[in-house]
């Protein structure tokens, strides 16, 4: 009997120190692909590296190690990931609000809708380009446009813009934000809901005061995450708002403008000498990298800004 007793505890022991090794392993060998691939673009891109680069612009030769910078490019990825992030957060929010508090689990509308939001958050990258293009520029741009200025033939919102990309993005990027933001909802005590409403207060009152400011921090990460795939993505903006070239920044919302992901797909399709522009091509991949952890990390703050807030007046 003893001897069964030791051998069944040799036996598991062996098994959870299997298991275990293999679990180790997996992550440690994406760690290992992590580290590989960061260090293989700062091996290739830090010799092009310098501050000329990042702040110098377009107006010479992009091809050129020599003369080239991504200051358009900068500027144009941080304003289409910040405006993606005014449109998607509020839309986003108000929906998981209406699923977590106010919609029934069990109606087909409900149903409908989260069958909505799981199925956009497969679609394919490129889609959301075609329907950017069609949608927001084609039907509204073009309708705006004879609306507001029937007697101009020049189109002013009916063609590629930075606005119309940041709300391609925005609906890519929306199931990001629902989901996140519903798990934060859920988070929260149902029994701050019913001490608030016991005490008089209204179920709009106890969104508005309890619940929102209880989950702001998991909305947070709802946006650090939607910014984390929006700032590399290239499909969405080809076909509305990115520009191969721009001699200056964008200056309204209906301007074209240079991106950090469509130049890189630039210098390695389309570049006359691909082993000359390799440096520029791994130095723009790490600025493209560093501007992603830059936003990252100052949605990250503003999080803990809010959970030590939290934190003083509980």
């Amino acid at each position: 009997m003893n001897q069964k007793r030791q051998f069944t505890a040799r036996r598991f022991a062996f098994s959870s120190f299997f298991f275990t090794g293999v679990t180790g392993l997996a992550s440690f060998l994406i760690i290992a692909m992590l580290a590989l691939i960061l260090g293989n673009i700062l091996y290739n891109g830090m010799g092009a590296l310098s501050w000329r680069f990042i702040t110098g612009g377009t107006q010479q030769d992009m091809f050129d190690v020599n003369k080239a910078g991504v200051l358009p490019m900068v500027f144009g990825t941080a304003a289409r990931v910040i405006l993606m992030t005014l449109f998607v957060l509020p839309i986003g929010v108000i929906t998981a609000i209406y699923l977590t508090e106010y919609a029934s689990g069990h109606t087909g509308i409900t149903r409908f809708i989260r069958g909505a939001v799981s199925n956009l958050a497969g679609v394919p990258s490129i889609v959301f380009g075609l329907f950017g293009l069609g949608f927001f520029i084609h039907f509204v741009g073009q309708n705006m446009d004879s609306l507001l200025r029937p007697d101009d033939p020049k189109p002013l919102w009916g063609k590629e813009a930075i606005l119309w990309a940041s709300l391609t993005l925005a609906v890519m990027t929306l199931p990001v934000v629902i989901v996140a933001t519903e798990e934060a909802l859920r988070a929260i005590p149902q029994g701050l809901r019913e001490g608030s409403l016991a005490l008089g207060a209204t179920k709009l009152q106890t969104i508005v005061r309890i619940v929102l400011p209880q989950a702001l921090p998991g909305i947070m990460t709802g946006g650090i995450l939607a910014v984390s795939r929006a700032a590399g993505e290239v499909a969405p903006i080809l076909m509305t708002g990115a520009a191969y070239y721009m001699a200056s920044l964008p200056r309204s919302l209906t301007d074209k403008f240079m991106d950090l992901g469509y130049h890189v797909f630039i210098l390695s399709t389309q570049s006359p000498n691909i082993e000359q522009t390799r440096p520029i091509l791994y130095a723009t991949v790490i600025v493209l990298l560093l501007l992603t952890f830059a936003l990252n990390f100052v949605a990250i703050l503003v999080r803990a800004h809010m959970r030590k807030q939290m934190r003083l007046f509980a």
